[in-house]
């Protein structure tokens, strides 16, 4: 039977983390026409731990209690979670008759937690290693879709089959956040978004007044299928019994034309099959969800903020046009706004609901992406002047250097000016009800904002095939080749075949002050999925150390022979450095999805790579018969 209890080894030390946040620094009062400025703040938004519910017998370890539970987690090593962060002593075991299976809630560190989690960096063959990621929990509106209620609501107001529930200080699920970023010409970059981008995103969110998808206005919350009552307590026993139901009702098959992938011939000149390159089509995205209806604000907001680009690079910014902002301030539009302009003008028709213009957590995200990447921009222009030979020079020197900064935000790297950027790709995970993302009959919301070339990937649990969420921002992708053909002159191939846009692979970054302006932007591609319970086994998050070296089923395979996420990691950038030739910086990331014990069992399972993985690494271990 399946089992949702946590191992012991994923209880580190559930603590009471300090309050202390990484938040903006203060600044001047500016005036109204501009974007406002992220003031300074003590709270802490973002968290490195989940709350869950565990058995009260795994918080109370008392050898001498002969009436209670027995087991060998140390008292010290478990802390009862308080809401409000008292450092208070771990709980006295309580007296008990016999075996109880009352819940406690307390706090797990999620990069602590091995069998929900795990991630690898490695620095490979470059001096430094400029690659960073981020996982914890953020405080944001829930975004997930709500359940019908016929399949959650019951007479007494709480929810069937709920297990561990998670809930955070605003009364939502918690909302779980993951991103991976590739820094290239120094980690500044990369360090800032690490640190930064998340209060980014979660400031937004207030800004634009989003709220909950899961409430209905002047409804109780038994109306969206999420309960605060404490009168009916989660069962363990019928969680799991839900989470096995969910399991088995995935059947699992071998998609027609599947063939497993082959090594070159010996002796023949084919090419090896490497990494993705980012021409095919990533998977559809689901249509947003609506959670704010204040559509004047949000265009005040998104015109301030392109106006702000325009003045300070120009250039491609001049004319540019944010997928999810409004067409007032020159984007595509709020979702479903082309449909309400139409039936403003038709006569006695009706607009349906799904129809009605509003803001979703996409705006919000997009917001937040060219928000925090015009700060680290302006904050460059404000450093003193460098040696050029060390550090980059904008092609707009005359407009954009002898400006002050206008953000005020104290960037690292020191007081001289200095070259790079990062690319980006983060992913939140909402869910609809209080059993967490991870749990086989849990339904959830994923969202993934994404720049560059690093890369995510869902392994289906049916087919065990790997779906990339994600396309490669490169030149040679028609869409960007496209976006900046009327900017860029000329695209130039370096001596690895590979097309360049001033001297950069990626099309979109963060940072990069010299080729702002002539459109390599931070303008995130956002997609949503909607994961039913079990269908997807993991999420993988690589960096382009990884993702130029393998193709996105060998990386799946690689995860799915592994026992726990964090040996996942592990295998994933250990195999990818030992078999790569350049040697570039590996971050893996992975993340437990709901069909997890089932991962080997849809399609080809891991043999489908096998025999090529094997003949990569023979080639890695004999130097003399590699290809040159």
């Amino acid at each position: 039977m399946w089992n949702l209890s946590l191992p012991t080894g994923a209880i580190r030390r559930p603590a009471v983390l300090t309050a202390s946040r990484t938040n903006c620094l203060s600044h001047t009062r500016i005036p109204s026409t501009r974007t406002p400025r992220w003031p300074a703040t003590q709270r802490r938004y973002f968290q490195e731990y989940f709350i869950t519910h565990l058995p009260s017998s795994s918080l109370h370890p008392d050898s001498r209690s002969h009436g209670g539970p027995h087991h060998k987690l140390p008292r010290d090593k478990s802390t009862p979670h308080e809401p409000h962060g008292t450092n208070r002593s771990p709980a006295a075991a309580p007296p008990m008759g016999g075996l109880s299976r009352e819940l406690t809630v307390v706090r797990i560190p999620l990069k602590s937690a091995k069998h929900h989690y795990g991630v690898s960096l490695a620095r490979g063959q470059r001096p430094y290693n400029e690659d960073a990621f981020q996982a914890g929990t953020i405080e944001l509106p829930a975004f997930a879709k709500r359940r019908p209620m016929n399949l959650v609501r019951n007479p007494s107001g709480g929810i069937k089959n709920e297990v561990t529930p998670a809930d955070s200080a605003s009364g939502d699920p918690q909302v779980f956040y993951f991103a991976v970023f590739d820094g290239h010409g120094g980690a500044e970059c990369s360090g800032f978004l690490r640190e930064q981008l998340h209060t980014y995103v979660e400031e937004a969110a207030k800004l634009f007044e989003l709220q909950s998808s899961l409430r209905l206005r002047g409804k109780a919350h038994r109306r969206t299928g999420y309960s605060n009552s404490t009168d009916e307590k989660p069962s363990a026993m019928d969680g799991a019994l839900a989470g096995e139901v969910s399991l088995k009702a995935i059947k699992t098959h071998t998609p027609t034309g599947t063939e497993p992938l082959k090594p070159p011939a010996p002796g023949s000149n084919e090419t090896p099959p490497s990494g993705a390159v980012g021409v095919g089509e990533p998977m559809e995205s689901d249509p947003p969800v609506k959670q704010s209806n204040n559509i004047r604000k949000a265009e005040d907001l998104e015109r301030a903020l392109v106006r702000e680009w325009k003045e300070l690079v120009g250039g491609y910014f001049r004319r540019f046009k944010p997928e999810f902002f409004s067409t007032a301030a020159g984007g595509h539009g709020h979702p479903g706004e082309k449909d309400v302009i139409s039936k403003r003008y038709e006569p006695h028709s009706a607009i349906p609901n799904d129809a009605v213009e509003g803001i979703g957590i996409e705006t919000v995200l997009e917001y937040a992406f060219l928000k925090a990447d015009y700060d680290f921009i302006s904050a460059q222009v404000g450093k003193t002047d460098e040696d050029s030979v060390h550090a980059d020079r904008a092609i707009n020197d005359d407009d954009i250097l002898g400006q002050p900064s206008k953000s005020g935000k104290r960037i690292g790297g020191g007081s001289k000016r200095f070259k790079g950027g990062s690319t980006c790709s983060i992913a939140l995970i909402s869910t609809p009800t209080a059993s967490p993302y991870w749990h086989p009959a849990s339904p959830s919301s994923l969202v993934v904002a994404h720049v560059g070339d690093t890369r995510i990937l869902l392994c289906n649990t049916a087919t065990g095939l790997a779906h990339a969420l994600t396309l490669n921002h490169h030149p040679s992708l028609p869409q960007e080749a496209t976006r900046l053909r009327r900017y860029a002159a000329t695209f130039v191939t370096d001596s690895f075949g590979e097309e360049r846009v001033s001297g950069l692979a990626n099309t979109r970054a963060f940072g990069d002050m010299a080729s702002k302006r002539i459109g390599v932007s931070a303008e995130p591609e956002i997609r949503r999925i909607e994961l039913s319970p079990a269908e997807y086994s993991f999420m993988v998050m690589v960096s382009d150390g990884v993702s130029g070296h393998l193709s996105d089923q060998e990386i799946v395979d690689i995860v799915k022979e592994a026992k726990t996420p964090e040996q996942a990691a592990r295998d994933v950038t250990s195999f990818a450095t030992e078999t790569s030739l350049n040697g570039d910086n590996a971050t893996t990331l992975v993340v437990r999805l709901g069909g997890w014990e089932r991962r080997i069992e849809g399609g080809l399972g891991s043999m489908g790579t096998r025999e090529m993985r094997d003949w990569r690494k023979g080639e890695a271990e004999n130097p003399r018969g590699r290809r040159m």
